[in-house]
């Protein structure tokens, strides 16, 4: 193709990949002698062995993709690291960390070409894939975790954000509380939180934000949600006001399981604020509420994701860039209110 366009293959190549200083009129003459040749260009897997790089960010979610897709957060945070990543022409591979439901296997991971790995909801502290990755020295950005002094975390500041909304449910004069969990390891489990449950918590999050409720009320009990998802926050919501001696509110660890809880409690013919407390963590849209506001935490979600894409820059120029936390604030809205009097 160099020699039918009449240029060295140096300057062939520097015409494909539109790095270098060839004259439009040069890079015409290559591209339309490729086209005469039916070549396509440079192989791709070809170009990456050379360079020592894929172009790839492997992004590593959870739960399944389905799920992940139905998650605001998720949503926003991929959608941030894409941003960030975007003028690098860095492409980003979707990788779900479920393997019981039909994704990658450990294996098939560990041949994957990948630069930089983003755990990118919260990898629990045991995954699997944390430890491939680094065994194969590929530099890893955790989002909300794991913390571990070889990988870069960003992280919110989950217990502080929990405590202060615990203190304003406590402000109000309620004394029994529940929480509605988010998972405590991706197996599918549902249902009441025993002590050897709580024992094996995987996801910092969780932890962190059951430890900042119960820091306020002592030992409450908890229901366990399998999934993010606004029909699990029903399911534990329905669970946890069952019996005479119901909670007078509830503390949702997501504004998803919130919204759950909220219809759960309406089903049963309890209205909220008035009958039941219930508020949440995140601060995402709630359209499901109507004109309400959730009571809730507000996590910087979009900025959490483009500050975690351009780690993953620094990485790939080689730059080790510092932790970060980064704060939240509580918002007080119209789903809390003192509790009803008997």
């Amino acid at each position: 193709m160099a020699a039918r366009a009449g240029v060295s293959p140096s300057t062939a190549s520097l015409a494909f990949s539109g790095s270098g200083p060839v004259a439009d009129a040069t890079r015409e003459r290559v591209l339309a002698a490729a086209r005469d040749l039916g070549y396509a260009g440079p192989d791709p897997l070809a170009r990456s062995l050379r360079r020592g790089r894929s172009g790839i960010v492997g992004a590593v979610i959870g739960e399944r993709l389905l799920y992940a897709f139905r998650d605001p957060v998720a949503v926003a945070l991929l959608d941030g690291i894409a941003e960030a990543l975007s003028p690098s022409g860095t492409g980003l591979l979707l990788l779900s960390g479920d393997a019981q439901h039909g994704s990658p296997t450990t294996e098939q991971v560990s041949r994957m070409p990948v630069d930089v790995a983003v755990f990118a909801t919260c990898g629990r502290d045991d995954d699997p894939l944390l430890d491939l990755f680094l065994r194969r020295g590929v530099p890893v950005v955790a989002v909300d975790g794991p913390d571990r002094p070889d990988v870069t975390v960003v992280d919110i500041d989950d217990y502080g954000g929990a405590a202060e909304l615990a203190r304003h449910v406590a402000s109000l004069g309620h004394h029994r509380v529940a929480v509605a969990a988010l998972p405590l390891r991706l197996d599918g489990r549902s249902g009441r939180v025993d002590d050897a449950r709580r024992a094996i918590v995987g996801f910092a999050d969780c932890r962190a934000r059951l430890a900042a409720t119960e820091d306020v009320f002592g030992p409450v009990p908890v229901a366990e949600a399998p999934s993010n998802v606004v029909e699990e926050g029903e399911r534990a919501g329905r669970l946890l006001l069952a019996g005479p001696d119901r909670p007078t509110a509830i503390v949702a660890q997501s504004d998803l399981l919130a919204v759950g809880v909220i219809r759960a409690a309406e089903a049963l013919g309890l209205r909220v604020p008035q009958d039941l407390t219930v508020v949440g963590y995140d601060g995402i849209d709630t359209p499901w509420l109507g004109e309400r506001l959730l009571t809730t935490v507000v996590q910087p979600i979009a900025e959490k994701g483009r500050l975690t894409g351009r780690m993953v820059t620094e990485l790939l120029a080689g730059q080790r860039p510092a932790n970060v936390h980064l704060p939240v604030r509580l918002r007080v809205g119209t789903t809390s209110a003192p509790p009803p009097s008997r």
